[in-house]
Formats: C-alpha cells, sequence, structure tokens
C-alpha cells in the first residue's frame, strides 16, 4: 500500500475516533443542560480575529439546535481604542473602568451598538441560527445608573468617570420571549438612565447580571487569558471567594479581571450553577467547556 495512503487512512481513523469521544462526552451534558440558558460574554482576541469569530458563532449556533439556549454578550475593547485613535481621543482606564466622555460615549455606542453587534449577529445567522441584535435599551431590558468610583488609590476617593454605568434594574421580558421563539440574543452592553442619558456598562457586569436574573445554568466569560492565573502565572483551575481575596491582596487579580471576577462571584452566589472563566483563543472553547469533560480555564465557586 501507497505509504502517504496509508499515512491518510490512520490520520482519518484517528479524527474519527477523536470526534467519537468527544460526541459520547456530550451526549450526557446535552441531557443535562437541554432546555437551559447559557449566559456567554465574549471579550478578548475573539472579538478581532475573524477565524476565532466564526468559530465561535458555529458553537453558539450548534448549542442552540440541541436544545441550549445561549444568550450573548460582547465587548468591544479593541474596536473601540481603534475609533478613538481616529478621533484622537486619549484612551484612560480607572480601576479598570474606562473613563467616558460624552463625544466617547457616542464612539463607544457607534461601535458597539453598530459594527460589533451586527458582525455577531450576521456570523450567527450565516451559521444558521436566528440571532438578533440588542442593547439593553431595547424592550427596557436594562436601566443604568451613573458610576461614581470609590477608590484608594485616588487621592480625593471619588472619581467621575463620565458615562460609565451600572445596572439599576433588568427587565427580561424581551429576552424570554426571544429565547421562547427560538431566537438567539446577542447583547451590547449599552444602557439608558432615568434622566435619558445613555451608559456604557461593563460588560462582564451585565453578564453576571442577566446570568442572575435568568436563572441561568452557566456563565461563561470568554477572555483573552487561560483563566485566572496565579503569582507565578499559573493557570489556577478553582476559585473560591478566600482564595480570590487573596489573590487580589497580592495583586494577581488587578485591571480588567477585577470586573470579571467580581461579577463572576456574584452571579454564583446568587444561584448560577457554575461560572467559568475561559481562553477564547482555543477554537471551539466554548463546546469543550459546556459539552465535554476538557476545562479550558477557571471555575469560580461561591464557596
Amino acid at each position: 500500500m501507497d505509504l502517504h495512503l496509508s499515512k491518510l487512512k490512520t490520520d482519518d481513523a484517528i479524527g474519527a475516533k477523536t470526534k467519537a469521544t468527544v460526541l459520547s462526552q456530550a451526549l450526557p451534558y446535552i441531557k443535562k443542560f437541554n432546555g437551559k440558558t447559557i449566559v456567554i460574554k465574549l471579550g478578548g482576541n475573539v472579538m478581532v480575529d475573524k477565524s476565532l469569530k466564526t468559530s465561535f458563532a458555529h458553537d453558539v449556533t450548534w448549542l442552540k439546535s440541541v436544545g441550549i439556549n445561549p444568550v450573548v454578550i460582547h465587548g468591544g475593547g479593541p474596536q473601540i481604542e481603534i475609533q478613538l485613535a481616529k478621533f484622537g481621543k486619549e484612551v484612560k482606564f480607572v480601576d479598570g473602568l474606562r473613563v467616558t466622555d460624552s463625544e466617547t460615549m457616542d464612539i463607544v455606542e457607534m461601535v458597539l451598538a453598530g459594527k460589533v453587534n451586527k458582525e455577531l449577529v450576521e456570523l450567527i445567522n450565516h451559521s444558521g441560527g436566528r440571532a438578533v441584535g440588542l442593547t439593553g435599551q431595547d424592550g427596557n431590558l436594562i436601566r443604568a445608573k451613573k458610576v461614581l468610583l470609590d477608590s484608594e488609590k485616588l487621592l480625593d476617593k471619588t472619581f467621575d468617570i463620565g458615562h460609565v454605568g451600572d445596572i439599576e434594574k433588568v427587565d427580561p421580558k424581551l429576552l424570554l420571549s426571544l429565547i421562547k421563539d427560538g431566537f438567539i440574543p446577542v447583547i451590547a452592553p449599552i444602557a439608558t438612565g432615568f434622566g435619558g442619558e445613555t451608559y456604557n456598562i461593563n460588560a462582564d457586569v451585565v453578564a453576571g447580571k442577566l446570568a442572575e436574573v435568568l436563572q441561568a445554568e452557566k456563565l461563561v466569560l470568554i477572555t483573552n487569558t487561560p483563566g485566572v492565573l496565579d503569582e507565578k502565572g499559573k493557570l489556577i483551575t478553582g476559585l473560591t471567594a478566600k482564595e480570590i481575596d487573596e489573590l487580589i491582596k497580592n495583586s494577581s487579580i488587578s485591571g480588567g479581571m477585577l470586573p470579571k471576577i467580581g461579577s463572576a462571584l456574584k452571579a454564583s452566589k446568587s444561584g448560577v450553577e457554575s461560572v467559568h472563566i475561559i481562553d477564547g483563543r482555543v477554537s471551539n472553547c466554548l463546546l469543550l467547556e459546556v459539552l465535554t469533560d476538557q476545562g479550558v480555564g477557571t471555575m469560580i465557586k461561591s464557596h
């Protein structure tokens, strides 16, 4: 037999065996999560890498096709920074939150609600799903309030970071209706305050609160790192509240990871069965996390 042909047949056999193993692992998870809601926050390299975005869209569509209800919340930091640079706007963060004046808010809204949201919707629809793009403004989904930071790092203790909001109230009626009708909601983290002003809310915070309100089975935060790392840079596969406090004290958790950890822990304490921070640079990371025995990140537990 031709050696090249023999190798191809061997590779095909190995590939078939691997697929069979993955499918056999997936079946009990499909049964367990059938009809359940999984809230997914999308960020990191997945937001800018076309192949990873396409892979994510296929994963979300596949989950919906087997009876699981994905709800997607996305960020868009890299795209926002590109647009801010084009307009000559300085990028500034305080405690992991972007300082957002009125002009910056206009750019953020244009990028998140326009470009990023619609790209994700189109990718999911092209993969065979039925995605609907939303912001927190649609159907009064999220009512926002202004954030004033109170930080030990700041000399005056409080700091106005502009059009950055927190969640005051959530009305899930629109989401529940869309889920029931077979749609995949894709949500940009923008909401309106009681005075009609527009706010940008950290996408991790939105994802955590929606997971809580929707009584989600899982909250999955897809990011740009393998998960939570210790002071030596090693992946921590599981964390409790007490361990998180220690990592914050020794600065292993800081910056943009702080809102993720806070949202994950709060969701876990509020009844979400499991919360995961996973590496979006791994192809099909969502399916690997949800439907196989192989974990690809850090799981947060309330105790």
